[in-house]
């Protein structure tokens, strides 16, 4: 007498992020193979009454699913599949004198205990904004960075309503002050100011990459002064047009740069090829703090609370939560504020900062608009050196590498010249050495100065170095550069830093053949 095999059990891939059903149909097929060559037995099995046996004691384990003994029963297990943690018994029902399955007789038994209506509704609700595979799909900081982009949207809803209620009535909605057409016509150049000055500013291009979290906080305080110039269209309202113009405008620059930054921001917390599942998710999440914001925003201005008070309250949980927001982005990349932060901490302690050690003391403030930088990569000659002879002193040291490092005592800063043959590794050891050697100079003027107001602001620019002086230290840098660069190199790779010199953002000035002076 022929036996049926056994069943076979599928559970689904852990490795695999998105949910995906395995079904063995293969086992159906040899089934009904050896049912139809029984069934010219001389002695058909007798078929049993129809029970099913799902007591725990007719239970047993196998690859991690619980497997159904179907006794006396004319149904056959087929297949089992999971799919995101919930079970399923696939069974057909077998024709005890035929031998054979009986067509379209598959049907599902649930493994799964019923949720309560809460459970399928967290669900429904983790479905649009957490990723497939949450947490597993992410990395560790996607949580705080969420909490915080949620808050940040919520204030920014709130302001919104209240910002546009001001335009509304100043532009004379409201108060039947304007006709149709003219207040139309006040709209429709608003919102193209805000156009022109969206495509003027995309030209920033290649600054949105290396500076994106600076960036990105710019574009939210952008924002917070476009809404606090709508505001102002209340108190000035036959100032109206210039002042929206103006606010758009500023509005508009900070979109683009949010925008360009969010893509570098997102992929930073995919762990695999799904960044934009991520994306829709981190955007999901926005939006509805965004509505929640509106909402509670609209209830408020029932009340008819004071403008200003109201919005002073939420601009500071606005640009706080902004903040917190950008800090909580771990970049894997080294751009000049993290590099800074790098090479400070190994000059200092020898050992490179982790990936979350260097973007938590990232100067976030510092924007890269201002030019108050202590080291300067890729300068003009003529912003480096004023005297020839300061050249001519170190520009032998240098011979053999693709780039020159000096200090300009008058400014306070050191430059890094680059030369016309720097290929990527000589940038990126020219931002090493002018470190080492901007640690020199502020170690050597720390041990001279005794003004404990000088030591703390760090104003080295009054103390003026001998030209023995810095080519003592000259020399000492190149000494530790060279024996340092590799070691600093490798450290930061192990600790998950990438390096690139684009991201540090040098000038584009070269020093050429004609450049040296004889």
């Amino acid at each position: 007498m022929a036996t049926t095999p056994p069943p076979i059990k599928l559970k689904q891939s852990q490795t695999n992020s998105t949910a995906q059903t395995l079904l063995v149909r293969e086992t159906l097929r040899i089934s009904a193979n050896l049912a139809s060559s029984n069934s010219n037995s001389t002695e058909p099995e007798t078929p049993p009454p129809l029970s099913l046996v799902g007591s725990a004691e007719n239970r047993r384990s196998s690859l991690g699913l619980v497997e159904e003994e179907y006794v006396n029963s004319s149904l056959r297990l087929i297949c089992s599949e999971e799919i995101n943690g919930r079970r399923w018994n696939y069974v057909a029902e077998k024709d005890a004198l035929a031998g054979t399955f009986n067509k379209a007789s598959i049907r599902a038994l649930t493994l799964n205990t019923p949720q309560p209506p809460h459970e399928d509704l967290m669900s429904f609700l983790r479905s649009y904004v957490v990723p497939e595979g949450f947490p597993d799909s992410v990395s560790p900081s996607y949580v705080p960075f969420m909490k915080w982009r949620a808050l940040k949207h919520f204030f920014g809803g709130a302001m919104g309503v209240f910002t546009m209620q001001t335009l509304l009535s100043s532009v004379g909605v409201s108060r039947n002050q304007a006709t149709p057409g003219a207040v139309a016509f006040n709209w429709i150049l608003k919102d193209g100011a805000g156009r022109v000055g969206k495509m003027l500013f995309a030209r920033q291009g290649k600054k949105f990459d290396y500076d994106l979290k600076q960036l990105r906080f710019a574009s939210d305080l952008l924002m917070e002064l476009g809404l606090g110039v709508e505001l102002a269209t209340a108190a000035v309202p036959h100032l109206f047009l210039p002042l929206a113009c103006a606010a758009n405008v500023v509005k508009n620059v900070a979109v683009v740069t949010s925008t360009s930054t969010r893509t570098a921001i997102y992929k930073a917390f995919a762990i695999g090829e799904n960044i934009g599942d991520v994306t829709a998710k981190g955007e999901c999440v926005g939006n509805v703090a965004d509505l929640l914001g509106t909402g509670m925003s609209i209830m408020i201005s029932k009340r008819n609370p004071s403008l200003v008070t109201m919005f002073a309250l939420l601009s500071c949980g606005y640009v706080f939560s902004s903040y917190q927001e950008v800090k909580s982005v771990e970049l894997h990349t080294l751009n000049r504020a993290r590099f800074t932060v790098a090479v400070d901490s190994f000059l200092k302690t020898g050992r490179v900062p982790s990936l979350r050690e260097g973007n938590l003391n990232e100067k976030i403030f510092s924007f890269p608009w201002l030019k108050d930088r202590s080291v300067v990569l890729g300068p003009r000659f003529n912003d480096a050196f004023q005297d020839p002879g300061e050249y001519l002193a170190i520009e032998p040291l240098f011979e053999k590498e693709g780039y020159i490092v000096t200090y300009n005592p008058s400014k306070g800063k050191v430059y890094a010249l680059l030369k016309d043959q720097a290929k990527s590794d000589d940038i990126l050891k020219a931002a090493f050495h002018a470190h080492v050697l901007l640690h020199f100079v502020q170690s050597s003027n720390e041990s001279q100065s005794s003004s404990q107001k000088q030591r703390e602001c760090n104003n080295y620019s009054d103390i003026v170095l001998t030209t023995t002086d810095l080519e003592a230290h000259m020399s000492e840098s190149c000494k530790m550069v060279s024996k340092s660069y590799g070691i600093f190199k490798s450290k930061a790779a192990e600790q998950g830093w990438k390096m690139s010199e684009s991201l540090l953002n040098p000038g584009r000035a070269r020093l050429c053949a004609s450049d040296k002076l004889g």
